[in-house]
């Protein structure tokens, strides 16, 4: 019931949502182990809070008082951050806050015929508010509300978005699936006369740990929602089949000990959309690596979200 109704939800709102949609740097990375697993994972099952960011239902897997900092280093003059805490409510409920921002710096105001009025700051902001609750010894299942705000010179935005997510994780076979559906929402007040909807992303996933290697895999589809079809700069339709590898999201952590790891992602639709003349310069590749010490978590990642630069993900974790 829980799946059909998300679906129902998908195929009714989508095609708005995902045409007119506002506050895109919410599909930024949250994790610097999703980061390195190729942007994005919903179903590896870990005691990390940044996980959770990702998919509501893996906060039932944090140990209580976690506490996490991230910050991404973006374009030149951008930079990208998120906070997050999260403890036990009861038994078999967790809650947890965060915040994340990007701030574009300082840039150049123009009008029309290029007069150089000065210049101007731009932001945007989204502070949220999640509780996750186990149903069964294998399912679980999460809810995040986002009060998400931006300010560009004089415009200003307000937005509410919800992400919906449903865990599956058997621990005697190490596999986990999961379903979400993110930024169900839209505008409350908006920067000009027309409001605009969030960047709706169904997405499902699964992680299984090979029982006789230290690997695990993931395989996370997204767009779920979107299946329109897209054109080459030449203005030719892409084939299906490359359309249908661009909602592939790949992922391999290499588990040295419990508390080290290296992962390594491939994101196939950010290789297609950041190639330059047929060329991907390594664009849709990441890697990632993580350690604890005690109860200090250390995790770094490097890849790329824009044929301009490279980006590398910092993230550090405790249990207070």
């Amino acid at each position: 019931m829980i799946l059909t109704a998300l679906l129902l939800l998908t195929i009714s709102t989508s095609k708005a949502q995902t045409e007119d949609a506002v506050f895109h740097f919410l599909e930024l990375p949250l994790s610097s182990h999703a980061a390195g697993l190729g942007g994005t994972n919903i179903s590896i099952i870990e005691d990390d809070i940044t996980m959770a960011l990702h998919n509501p239902a893996l906060l039932s897997c944090i140990s209580t008082n976690s506490l996490s900092l991230n910050y991404m280093t973006y374009m030149d003059g951008v930079g990208v951050g998120n906070a997050a805490y999260g403890r036990f409510l009861t038994d078999r409920s967790t809650i947890a806050v965060s915040a994340q921002y990007i701030n574009y710096g300082t840039l150049q105001q123009t009008d029309i015929e290029d007069t150089n009025l000065g210049t101007f700051s731009a932001k945007d902001i989204a502070i949220a508010g999640t509780y996750a609750y186990d149903l069964s010894d294998y399912w679980s299942g999460g809810v995040t509300a986002k009060f998400i705000f931006g300010n560009y010179a004089s415009y200003s935005s307000f937005a509410i978005g919800f992400d919906l997510g449903l865990n599956y994780y058997n621990s005697q076979t190490d596999f986990s699936a999961s379903f979400v559906l993110k930024n169900i929402g839209g505008q409350i007040d908006a920067f000009d006369e027309v409001k605009e909807n969030l960047p709706l992303d169904l997405q499902f996933g699964i992680s299984k740990k090979l029982a006789h290697a230290p690997f695990r895999i993931s395989v996370t589809m997204q767009g779920l929602n979107n299946w329109s079809s897209s054109f080459t700069q030449d203005g030719e339709k892409e084939k299906f089949s490359k359309l249908f590898m661009n909602h592939f999201v790949f992922g391999v952590d290499f588990l040295a000990s419990e508390n080290f790891y290296i992962s390594g992602g491939y994101n196939c639709k950010r290789a297609s959309e950041m190639k330059v003349n047929d060329v991907s310069n390594w664009a849709g590749m990441s890697i990632g690596a993580g350690m604890q010490i005690n109860r200090l978590k250390v995790g770094v990642s490097y890849a790329k979200y824009h044929v301009s630069s490279a980006s590398l993900f910092f993230n550090l974790s405790t249990t207070l």
